[in-house]
């Protein structure tokens, strides 16, 4: 690890060194730190570069301005100036991401959301007050002295993520803490200390004192990471979800002896990754929640059928409905919310059409409704068959495999993609010779109508058609 970790740095020192000989002529320390020695460690450290310095802000600001090709001051409440640096490295040039720090301790007033920050004046003192011990690493520069005085080159080694201090103390100072032990988890595919764990069970609540938006971000990272089953398991097992995502516990439905059915809770962990293996060109936020999400209206619509079955009717709108409601709270973007709670809502669609040969008429309403979330759709759908029934998970491969073939050939005949009606506003209020109002909104519906139902009208027969529907309107 530690002969990658120099291969690492040799690569940035053109950068990390001119800093460091900066801050020494200035009469200051300079480090690498945290995530960027961890990432060295392991041979993938990238253009994102951490420093921490005894240096106080507004002098890491003087040292830097003339170095840097562009610097902000985003973070300076908080002890962080941050910086770009364009530098030829090898053969190439290649664009850093730099923040400096200056060493600090920060903890969580127990009401309050925001840390208080207070400037410290040894490495040590920075490190201990960091979330894990293999993110409580540093590499003084330019010597390239290595300081590790938690132990996080062992647990690296091991896999292990423990805290510098007590777990406690730690998710005391930042309760985001517990959330990025979940990140790091499924990140790293690493396993959490058995101490650890038994603080995240105990503080679980601590959570709530920290931002939706904080914790969403968290969310994000885990979700998008490797191995997001690891993270979530650990969100769920701890109670932790119960705070952040209470949706996904509730799916760990109990079951008896009399009404067996899936565990909704584990279906969904195996969408999640069978939604991953289909992905393409990077991990799909979108794709990955609505995977996680797609079936949490099934609690609320469980019913124990006469015959011993179990049901849950229309869970896709009612699931829908939640999605909307819980990624809110966590402040995503309307248009990240509504993109996942409409495949949320349309991933059983597939399924209302049975194994049969699908009409015309059934594609294009399909491919209407799915609209720019077609390929997700697909992928979606395709992640939701857990059978392990060989034989029920070829039919309905092959049956989508069917639909997808059904819907190349109509896009071939038809504009699939942008299917509107024949005749567009100003030629309905023309032919109609109406103004603008309610009328000219339910003419262009019922074309539509007609346009999905039959696929592509001649001019002058979708006038015709406009002129029949309108007499039978007004007689």
């Amino acid at each position: 690890m530690q002969d990658r970790a120099v291969n690492e740095l040799l690569r940035v020192a053109p950068v990390a060194d001119d800093l460091a000989r900066r801050f020494q002529e200035a009469g200051f320390s300079l480090a690498l730190v945290g995530g960027s020695v961890r990432d060295a460690l392991l041979g993938r450290l990238g253009n994102d570069l951490d420093f921490t310095t005894d240096a106080r802000p507004q002098d890491v600001l003087k040292i830097i301005r003339p170095w840097a090709d562009a610097v902000w001051e985003v973070g300076i409440a908080f002890g962080t100036v941050g910086a770009q640096k364009e530098a030829r490295v090898g053969d190439a040039d290649r664009s850093f991401q730099i923040e400096v720090t200056t060493y600090r301790s920060e903890a969580y007033d127990r009401t309050s959301r925001k840390p208080e920050v207070a400037y410290g004046d040894s490495i040590e003192e920075d490190l201990v007050r960091r979330d894990f011990t293999v993110n409580a690493m540093a590499v003084g520069l330019p010597e390239k002295e290595f300081i590790d005085p938690y132990g996080g080159l062992d647990d690296l080694a091991a896999g292990v993520l423990r805290t510098p201090g007590t777990p406690e103390a730690s998710f005391s100072d930042d309760p985001l803490r517990m959330m990025r032990a979940a990140r790091f988890s499924a990140q790293l595919d690493f396993e959490v200390a058995p101490e650890v764990v038994t603080a995240l069970r105990e503080m679980a609540g601590r959570i709530e004192i920290v931002s939706a938006e904080r914790v969403r971000d968290e969310l994000n990272k885990l979700v998008l990471s490797a191995y997001p089953r690891r993270g979530l398991t650990l969100l769920v097992d701890t109670g932790l979800a119960d705070h952040v995502l209470p949706e996904l516990p509730a799916l760990r439905l109990e079951s008896d002896e009399h009404h067996r059915h899936k565990d909704v809770y584990e279906h969904t962990l195996i969408v999640l990754e069978q939604a991953m293996a289909l992905e393409e060109g990077g991990p799909d936020l979108t794709l990955r929640l609505a995977a996680l999400l797609h079936d949490i209206g099934k609690p609320r619509t469980r019913r124990f059928e006469n015959d011993g079955r179990v049901s849950f009717h229309h869970h896709e709108v009612v699931g829908a409905k939640m999605t909307k409601k819980r990624l809110t709270a966590l402040k995503y973007s309307n248009e990240l919310v509504k993109d996942i709670s409409r495949l949320v809502e349309l991933h059983l669609r597939f399924h209302g059409y049975g194994m049969g040969e699908w009409t015309d008429s059934a594609v294009r309403r399909y491919v209407r409704d799915a609209g720019p979330l077609l390929s997700r759709l697909h992928k979606l759908t395709r992640s939701d068959c857990t059978t392990r029934n060989r034989r029920r998970a070829a039919a309905l491969a092959r049956a989508y495999d069917g639909l997808e073939e059904r819907i190349a050939q109509l896009q071939e005949q038809e504009e699939l993609d942008a299917i509107r009606p024949d005749l567009d506003g100003n030629q309905i209020m023309e032919i109609l010779g109406v103004n603008p109002g309610p009328a000219v909104g339910q003419a262009y519906k019922h074309l539509l109508e007609l346009r999905l139902e039959n696929g592509p009208m001649e001019h002058d027969a979708a006038v015709a058609a406009l002129k029949g529907w309108w007499a039978g309107q007004r007689g």
